[in-house]
């Protein structure tokens, strides 16, 4: 639940973005299957349960929430603070009558929007992608979404606690990680976990065949009971040689987060700073060295080479320099949530850049 004047807010901002962009209306897609649930919450307050919804904000008049007419009894409708909510047999129709002749940004365009439903709409006006748009309207904090992150980040580092707890050389990832999925959804997370271990370099599913060694590496992502995800969590046991050297260059990352991600500083100028332990010890990085989260699991921008987007006081980012090894084998990943202060980058959890031996 989130305040009136924080609901506001939210449609304000989105408006504020289509203004500068010059569309006329926003159609955020949101959907059980892939992860973009999170962006329907943000400006309706409704959880996806199953299937996919849609909420519509105009640049002027009053905001809609859409569903396919199956979607009526999987989710708490009740909980939606937009007051029009339609039942389409095909939304996609519904959207066309109401967008004709617009020029429409669309969050979700290519990973979201079901294609009968694009099918419907494509003739009736124009739509543009607008990820990037939509995610940097929404990349600013307030300090009502911000006891929120705490929440989850404080939900979270208890479970790589019960991880750690559980974790010894020989068990099974399942093993390791149920105590902290147990927590997560007693904590109110409810299945708004994303939590694997690394094989290797990859990430994997914590399954009962994975059986753990001298050395662990879990990844653990989490939404509390108010809908923001984080990320925190640290090596675990006994690193070998080239580990240790990877976990030096962590050393420097760490140190250096606290001043490049700073207001004013670019995502470039930040992936710079911060990958540059790496790069002069030879390690190239996987994934990506971090990027904005909210509600959304993985928002934009990311901390990457060539974004020049500038950061922001109350911007929200999840860093893991994801080093690996010339044998691409050996690496090292740990999570930490960071927000950008008014000097400098602060990190949420509390917990030392270490691995916990």
């Amino acid at each position: 639940m989130v305040s009136p004047e924080e609901g506001e807010r939210r449609l304000a901002n989105v408006r504020a973005a289509l203004e500068r962009d010059g569309l006329d209306a926003a159609l955020v897609c949101g959907s059980e299957y892939t992860g973009f649930e999170g962006a329907v919450t943000y400006l309706s307050g409704f959880q996806i349960v199953h299937r996919y919804a849609y909420v519509l904000v105009p640049h002027e008049g009053d905001p809609a929430i859409g569903f396919p007419s199956e979607a009526r009894y999987v989710g708490e409708h009740g909980t939606s603070r937009i007051e029009e909510q339609v039942f389409a047999e095909r939304p996609g129709d519904w959207l066309a009558e109401r967008l004709r002749g617009r020029h429409v940004g669309v969050y979700g365009l290519d990973y979201a929007l079901p294609v009968r439903d694009y099918r419907a709409i494509e003739g009736a006006c124009e739509l543009v992608g607008w990820d990037s748009g939509f995610d940097l309207a929404r990349a600013v904090k307030s300090e009502e979404e911000l006891e929120s992150v705490r929440e989850s980040v404080r939900i979270n580092v208890e479970g790589f606690h019960a991880f750690r707890e559980a974790y010894a050389p020989g068990r099974t990832a399942a093993e390791a990680l149920a105590p902290a999925e147990e927590l997560f959804v007693e904590r109110g997370c409810g299945r708004l976990t994303m939590n694997m271990v690394l094989v290797g370099a990859e990430f994997a599913i914590a399954r009962a065949e994975t059986i753990l060694g001298d050395f662990c590496i879990p990844s653990l992502e989490v939404a509390g009971p108010g809908g923001h995800w984080v990320e925190v969590s640290r090596a675990l046991g006994t690193p070998n040689a080239e580990v240790e050297r990877m976990n030096d260059a962590y050393d420097e990352y760490f140190e250096a987060a606290k001043t490049a991600l700073r207001p004013g500083a670019t995502a470039h100028d930040a992936h710079r700073a911060v990958s540059k332990g790496f790069a002069d010890r030879g390690y190239r990085l996987g994934h990506v060295t971090g990027h904005s989260i909210g509600m959304t699991m993985i928002e934009l921008p990311k901390i990457g080479e060539g974004v020049e987007t500038e950061l922001r006081e109350n911007m929200l980012f999840s860093m893991h320099p994801h080093a690996i090894a010339e044998n691409g084998r050996d690496c090292l990943y740990m999570q930490e949530t960071w927000l950008v202060g008014p000097e400098g980058g602060i990190p949420l959890s509390g917990l030392p850049s270490k691995i916990f031996r």
